[in-house]
């Protein structure tokens, strides 16, 4: 059981650590905007670049957003049923749903996003715009990478299952304190 508490742990680190680097990208997208907005209206000028970085941050937050929101159990579910249900039965519901969903979803993802990305190095595929950005090869890649996190956030959501069915934690405790720890 020791090697399940340490497993659950380090995959919850990996987990605060996708939702930190979305927390900052939804930062720098918001003062990006900004910076657009001012460009535009008090310039008169506009930043082809700037604007598709937009969308690049944005894709940095959904899809690094998803092992947190996983970890954190902020995804959504079915509530109705689920806040009443026992522990025991919360917890295997969240094991098969990892088991069966999440991580083989993950790894479909992973699959494809690598060769989609790969594709996109390959081409030189770059902005169509004048003035975008190149290497689109780049945020293609975080399609692979989160779905890697999103695996490692369905093992977590199995480690801390088989945790709340041994009697070591408790999704009531967790969820009322703001997320899972």
């Amino acid at each position: 059981m020791r090697w399940i508490i340490k497993l659950d742990e380090g995959l919850a680190w990996l987990s605060k650590l996708c939702g930190w680097i979305a927390c900052v990208a939804m930062i720098l997208m918001a003062a990006n905007v900004f910076y657009d907005v001012v460009a535009r209206y008090v310039f008169s000028d506009v930043s082809i670049g700037m604007q598709e970085m937009e969308w690049h941050l944005y894709s940095v937050v959904f899809l690094l957003g998803i092992p947190y929101a996983l970890r954190t159990d902020g995804h959504v579910r079915v509530d109705v049923f689920y806040t009443n249900w026992k522990q025991k039965n919360k917890a295997w519901i969240n094991l098969i749903g990892a088991l069966i969903f999440v991580i083989p979803f993950a790894y479909l993802i992973g699959v494809y996003g690598y060769s989609f990305a790969v594709d996109a190095y390959e081409m030189g595929e770059g902005s169509g715009d004048p003035g975008g950005l190149p290497h689109r090869w780049i945020i293609k890649s975080v399609i692979p990478i989160s779905a890697i996190f999103m695996g490692t956030a369905g093992l977590n959501m199995a480690t801390y299952a088989i945790r709340v069915l041994a009697g070591d934690k408790s999704y009531e405790n967790e969820n009322s304190a703001g997320g899972l720890a």
